[in-house]
């Protein structure tokens, strides 16, 4: 029974094409919507993902910073077997080229250290002594170039007899990095930790670096050992408002788009009512030659959902087409200074095309449930009377 009219009233009617129109606007609206979502979900993933690459370069996976002891040799030594770590000093400091001045964050780091934990970084290979490494857009600011002599002007002040003075020292430009993120290319030094102690006087270490990739998991065992003596910050902590804004606007984006789906499957809705209302009569003579209401019912939700599945496989096939012409070919080109690279970043997750699909299925299904609970409701005795 429910194969004979699923046959029979998907084919063509040249006496009713008007609710062939509407079977397939539905298909096209599920495929459509479904093809939206996967490319829209994967390009949101790919920013996100080289968003959070960028992010986490210059966050790092776990910080931990003195709490009732200062930070020794016997602590970095035991960290450093278990974990890649780098000892970083951060102090504030005015850099001067020439006539230009701006304000930077000076972080005093080994830079062989922090070379294993920070892949942007470059290691300057300048035979001067006291070099910095700047922020590509800090540099272009101050308009320096490799090897130019800056000024750091340090905000820990130093008094001497006479007046009290500003502490300032000249390093020279050995390298530059690019972040992708301008708060950090606009205002990050790195210097040597070592020629740092030496301007500002053996100054302690501020914190640790420390890289792993378990974070989650690591940060309760160093907390479990040393909560006494330090506290952990990892980079979900510092950046809580900013994973929170990016998952809020993947929700969001999911649901808006899911709409799309919502809408088609009104079609579907519309399609199956329209087969009901003009084929009342022959529902009705099934009905009466024996059919059950429940085969019924189970025939016209099969051909709500036959047209809803059939519109989902298209439009993952039609969505997986898509995102291989994005990735392909250089359809959509990103400014690289800003994103890091010109190429769009695609990247769709096993969890999202799940979320996809199941949500898509589930609207399909519930479309065609209504009109075909309809359909077995019908009163066989009036209506053969009155057809």
């Amino acid at each position: 029974m429910t194969k004979y009219l699923l046959f029979k009233y998907l084919r063509f009617d040249k006496s009713m094409p008007f609710i062939m129109i509407t079977k397939l606007l539905a298909f096209v609206g599920v495929a459509l919507g479904v093809c939206v979502l996967i490319i829209s979900m994967a390009v949101m993933n790919g920013m996100n993902k080289s968003f959070m690459d960028k992010l986490l370069t210059m966050n790092y996976p776990i910080t931990l910073y003195p709490r009732s002891v200062l930070i020794d040799e016997d602590l970095i030594n035991e960290l450093s077997k278990d974990y890649k770590i780098s000892p970083f000093i951060q102090t504030q400091a005015a850099i001067r080229f020439n006539s230009t001045m701006h304000g930077a964050v000076v972080f005093g780091v080994d830079f062989e250290k922090e070379k294993q934990i920070n892949k942007i970084l470059n290691i300057p290979n300048s035979e001067f002594k006291f070099q910095a490494i700047l922020g590509n857009g800090l540099a272009n600011r101050l308009g320096a170039n490799i090897n130019d002599k800056l000024h750091l002007i340090f905000t820990d002040l130093s008094a001497n007899a006479f007046s009290i003075s500003p502490n300032i020292k000249s390093f020279y430009l050995g390298s530059t990095f690019h972040s992708g993120l301008n708060a950090y290319d606009n205002s990050y030094v790195y210097v040597d930790i070592k020629d740092l102690q030496k301007v500002l006087k053996n100054t302690d270490i501020t914190g640790i670096h420390i890289d792993t990739n378990n974070p989650k998991e690591d940060i309760s065992k160093l907390k479990a050992k040393y909560n006494d003596r330090y506290f952990f910050i990892g980079w979900w902590e510092q950046n809580g408002n900013i994973l929170s804004a990016i998952d809020l606007e993947k929700k969001a984006l999911f649901f808006i788009l899911m709409m799309i789906v919502i809408i088609a499957s009104l079609n579907i809705i519309t399609s199956l009512f329209m087969i009901v209302l003009n084929r009342r009569s022959e529902i009705a003579l099934l009905l009466a030659l024996g059919a059950s209401k429940k085969e019924v019912k189970n025939a016209f939700f099969t051909i709500g959902c036959f047209i809803g599945f059939v519109g989902i496989i298209f439009g993952c096939l039609l969505g997986f087409f898509g995102l291989w012409i994005l990735d392909t070919f250089d359809i959509i080109s990103l400014p690289a200074d800003v994103y890091g690279s010109a190429k769009l970043p695609i990247n769709l997750s096993l969890s999202d095309f799940l979320t996809i699909t199941f949500g898509a299925s589930i609207i399909v299904m519930l479309s065609s449930l209504y009109p075909a609970y309809k359909a077995s409701k019908i009163d066989v005795l009036k209506t053969l009377r009155n057809e």
